[in-house]
């Protein structure tokens, strides 16, 4: 019989990677989508589509199929901005109960719940591994408590007996992302790159990423949580290969962390006349001033994880990108 799935965000970058891969592979899919989300590539793939949100308990009920032989709950919210703090916590964390307490009624037999490497907070010893103890909770930035809260519920659903994995990538890469990382691409090839932060962090590939997260249904320790990284680089590093790519002058220095958190401050300011999220708010200047780099050795060991170079990630990223004309939009 042909293995069934139900996944959440999988009309996003990661999502579409999972779905994907799941249908290639004969599984059954259904999707959850937002009545207004672009669901055309999620019908080419074959998935079966619901309508509902991870903030509805009656859609994900309504929506999630009984025995299923996996969940991955991928949607989640990466605002970094306070104004959108209030939906990102219903997301991230109310979201991520509804689904957790579906996935224990409908007798799920694993979830694979996607997380990121900022539960963990901000880290003093570079590079940190699982071992290392979360202090998300002390973090100014919403969406990093958010996903460590995020993270308790599904430990909640696995006391009351749900076998359930935390997946947790860093900077994620590749083909089918828009929103993400793509958009230094686009400002680079528009010339409308402002700066770049001094920060650096672990990249990943998302086809990786979603091939760990399909192997960790088999594979993956019920309970525990997986890094997905591998590439260590600076936001300068990653800026001159996108410089290259484009064809495009770029700037040879990053731009001193103080300048970054004045510039996000004056910004926030505007934003209370705006009601619109600023290009950079407190949370991105904070959030991209220091390296945070991390180990991937037991998704590697344990889940058949593979890294990619860094340029390989971004050529993917930028050839994608121009087949689909998202250049210049």
């Amino acid at each position: 019989m042909r293995r069934t799935a139900f996944v959440t965000g999988g009309t996003g970058f990661i999502g579409r990677h999972v779905v994907e891969q799941l249908t290639s592979s004969g599984w059954h899919v259904t999707a959850l989508h937002r009545p207004s989300a672009d669901v055309r590539h999620l019908k080419a793939y074959g998935a079966e589509l619901v309508v509902g949100s991870v903030t509805d308990a009656r859609s994900i009920g309504k929506g999630m199929p009984p025995g299923c032989a996996a969940i991955f709950h991928i949607a989640g919210n990466t605002n970094l901005w306070s104004g959108g703090d209030a939906e990102q916590t219903r997301v991230n964390v109310t979201g991520t109960a509804i689904v957790v307490d579906a996935a224990i009624k409908k007798e799920a037999r694993f979830l694979v719940h996607t997380s990121s490497v900022a539960s963990w907070g901000d880290q003093a010893v570079n590079p940190f591994d699982e071992g290392a103890e979360s202090n998300a909770r002390d973090s100014s930035i919403n969406y990093v408590r958010t996903k460590y809260e995020g993270e308790l519920e599904v430990e909640r659903g696995i006391s009351r007996g749900l076998r359930a994995v935390i997946m947790n990538p860093g900077h994620v890469l590749g083909r089918y992302d828009v929103t993400g990382w793509a958009r230094l691409i686009r400002a680079v090839h528009q010339k409308k790159l402002p700066g770049v932060p001094a920060g650096a962090g672990s990249w990943a590939s998302g086809d990786q990423v979603a091939r760990a997260h399909i192997a960790a249904v088999d594979e993956g320790r019920v309970g525990d949580r997986y890094l997905l990284g591998g590439v260590d680089a600076s936001y300068l590093d990653v800026i001159r290969i996108i410089g290259t790519l484009t064809g495009r002058k770029v700037p040879s220095r990053p731009i001193p962390p103080w300048v970054m958190r004045a510039f996000g401050r004056v910004s926030q300011w505007g934003s209370h006349v705006t009601r619109r999220a600023p290009q950079v708010t407190p949370e991105i200047a904070v959030s991209t001033a220091a390296p945070h780099y991390f180990k991937s050795d037991k998704a590697i060991h344990e889940l058949g994880y593979a890294p990619v170079p860094l340029a390989d990630m971004l050529r993917e990223s930028y050839d994608w990108l121009k087949a689909e004309n998202l250049l210049d939009s």
